[in-house]
């Protein structure tokens, strides 16, 4: 009822990536995720959370521009602070996969 009011930078990228791998549409769901990610500023994601975000979108093949510009900005912002290896790869595919030039 309270839609994702008390979701922590966490739980909205485990969500959207639970979604993804289940292969479960919900449009709906993701629209929601990525505007409180982008409407937030991305606080509190960290390099996993913002990776694992944008593989989800990605995954389900769902449309996020703005928050993959989001995400993108973050990333150089922190210089790539904090990013393992296997962050950078999972990021770096999923804007691949998306088409999304960062």
């Amino acid at each position: 009822r309270g839609g994702l009011a008390g979701f922590k930078p966490q739980d909205l990228s485990n969500t959207v990536w639970a979604y993804a791998t289940a292969g479960v549409a919900a449009d709906a769901l993701y629209a929601a995720v990525a505007e409180a990610a982008v409407r937030g500023g991305l606080a509190g994601f960290t390099p996993q959370n913002l990776a694992n975000t944008v593989w989800a979108y990605a995954t389900a093949g769902v449309a996020a521009d703005a928050l993959y510009a989001a995400v993108a900005e973050a990333a150089v912002r922190s210089r790539l602070a904090g990013f393992s290896p296997q962050n950078l790869a999972n990021t770096v595919w999923a804007y691949a996969t998306a088409g999304v030039a960062a």
